[in-house]
């Protein structure tokens, strides 16, 4: 990702969810050139790795929200 460490990404996670979403439906519809193809993977890289950064973030607020929950 091109964010630096602690910067919020500016897509939020429903919408790079639904691009990727839409990044998947246009592989798997084929008819792209090798090129295209391998442009929609790069860039469903990119968003599943924003999307993580998003549950990431969410997980570490959960846990930061109930500290008494987690194991020791």
């Amino acid at each position: 990702m091109s964010e630096t460490p602690g910067e919020q990404p500016t897509t939020t996670y429903e919408q790079a969810r639904e691009e990727l979403a839409d990044v998947v439906r246009r592989l798997e519809a084929g008819g792209l050139t090798l090129e295209e193809s391998l442009g929609l993977w790069e860039r469903g890289e990119q968003l599943a790795e924003l999307c993580q950064h998003w549950l990431d973030r969410a997980r570490e607020r959960l846990a930061k929200a109930a500290p008494g929950d987690q194991p020791e």
